[in-house]
């Protein structure tokens, strides 16, 4: 019984010195983590300034493809516009109104989406999260390139030869 004693006495010594030493060890790390705490604000503060230059971003590249949207509409109006107006049966009269209405039914859409992403650009920019306010701007830029696609394919609905 007396060198079982013993030995375990020998093992909680065995274990004491890595206790020890580890100990020690955090106290030699206890600046570092204060000093990174303490930086947290400027880490925050640069998160903030990037997320609102993606914002800026944002903004500028949806500027940018509603000007080319625009432009391309007003390239089909004037397209179903020039086309001549005599000798027209009443067949192509109806695909002719058809394409209008598509059309300005894709402008209605393209000004819907524009004063959407505003105020979806408004509400990211008041997000206090940091980390919700660059899902939200990810999700936002998922949602415009959709958008994009969405608008190029109803374009080519309205110009397809029939």
């Amino acid at each position: 019984m007396a060198k079982k004693e013993k030995r375990h006495t020998n093992h909680s010594c065995y274990f004491a010195a890595p206790v020890l030493l580890l100990a020690f060890a955090l106290q030699g790390f206890l600046p570092i983590v204060t000093a990174l705490s303490a930086s947290d604000p400027l880490t925050e503060i640069q998160t903030q300034s990037r997320q609102q230059q993606q914002i800026r971003e944002l903004r500028q590249t949806e500027q940018l493809q509603q000007l080319r949207r625009d432009q391309q509409l007003n390239n089909l109006q004037q397209e179903l516009e020039s086309r001549p107006m005599d000798n027209r049966d009443s067949r192509r009269q109806q695909q002719l109104d058809q394409s209008q209405r598509k059309l300005d039914q894709l402008k209605n859409d393209q000004q819907l989406d524009r004063l959407q992403t505003e105020q979806q650009l408004n509400q990211i920019q008041r997000e206090p999260n940091q980390s919700r306010r660059q899902e939200q701007i990810r999700e936002l830029q998922r949602q415009q390139q959709m958008n994009r696609l969405q608008d190029q394919q109803r374009k080519f609905q309205i110009q397809r030869p029939r």
